[in-house]
Order: C-alpha cells, then sequence, then structure tokens
C-alpha cells in the first residue's frame, strides 16, 4: 500500500507549493511511506489524477489542483480534506490505513471505543 500525493514542483502558486510542503512534511514527520507524483513534468501523472478525483470532489470550473492524495488508486481527498483530518486525529483513517498503537489517533479510537 502506498499513499500517492499528486504535486506541481513548477506551480507558481505560492498557497499550492506550501499545501503541497505541508501533507509531504507531515507524512514524512510521521514515516508514512508516500510517492510523489508530479503532474508538472509527467502527463500521464496529470491525466491520470484529473480522471481519478471522484465528480463530487472536483472544482466547478476547471481541473483539481495539487495537492491530491490517493491510497494506491483510491482517492483519500484534497488539501482540505487532509487538513480536516488531521484537525481532527484521524489522518490514518483519511488515508486508509491503521493508526499506529502509541498515536494521537490510536490512543483517540482506544478511548472511543471505551465509552
Amino acid at each position: 500500500m502506498v499513499i500517492k500525493v499528486y504535486i506541481a514542483t513548477s506551480s507558481g502558486s505560492t498557497l499550492i507549493k506550501k499545501q503541497q510542503q505541508d501533507v509531504m512534511g507531515f507524512l514524512s514527520a510521521n514515516k508514512i511511506v508516500f510517492e510523489e507524483c508530479d503532474i508538472a513534468a509527467n502527463e500521464g501523472n496529470r491525466m491520470w489524477m484529473r480522471e481519478n478525483v471522484p465528480e463530487e470532489s472536483r472544482p466547478a470550473a476547471g481541473n483539481p489542483l495539487p495537492p491530491q492524495i490517493f491510497n494506491e488508486s483510491k482517492y483519500c481527498g484534497d488539501y482540505e480534506a487532509f487538513f480536516d483530518a488531521r484537525e481532527d486525529n484521524a489522518v490514518y483513517a483519511f488515508l486508509g490505513m491503521t493508526a499506529p498503537p502509541g498515536s494521537k489517533e490510536a490512543e483517540a479510537l482506544a478511548k472511543k471505543a471505551q465509552q
């Protein structure tokens, strides 16, 4: 299972660059293995990302913007969804992964199970 983060290395948008760094920094810090898929340098990556972002997650106009996050080919979400999951200590669930023992998310799930 590999988390794939679709990014644009040559984006002119400071916001997009910051969001991409935020996602990849978090994944790295939590030792979550991921693969960067550059949509700026690889047309195949761009086409695949555009085709696989679900209709309900697409912007009203234009194409989905990076970062877009997938677990293999299963769509997880965009930066906003990732940010919300992180705020809720639910990133592993967002990514379709089991939270490792000792993580904030695993502790929160254990507390819920006891209630």
